[in-house]
């Protein structure tokens, strides 16, 4: 993820508004668990370019936690009428 949409994700999180926030939350927790994803298929796959000391049971466990929380805060987006499709953002102005 580029730096002006971790800057966006950060200004959601710090944002007086609700339903801002919540957002921040979704995109913050999304980035970790498609990147945690990516690294679960290297490291089946052979080609993980570092030798982690954690077993890939852990990862996977935290993988589906993280899945799990990503769709509770999905039915929470549902019941709030709150859009996750994309995050909006422009140059310098966080959504």
């Amino acid at each position: 993820m580029n730096t002006l949409a971790n800057d966006c994700i950060e200004a959601l999180l710090r944002s007086a508004d609700y339903k801002s926030r919540t957002k921040g939350e979704y995109w913050f927790v999304k980035t970790k668990y498609e990147k945690l994803h990516r690294m679960i298929i290297k490291r089946e796959a052979g080609t993980l370019d570092f030798e982690p000391n954690c077993p890939i049971e852990q990862w996977k466990a935290q993988a589906a936690a993280m899945g799990a929380y990503l769709y509770q805060l999905e039915i929470k987006a549902e019941y709030e009428d709150i859009e996750y499709d994309e995050l909006d953002f422009a140059p310098g102005e966080p959504a």
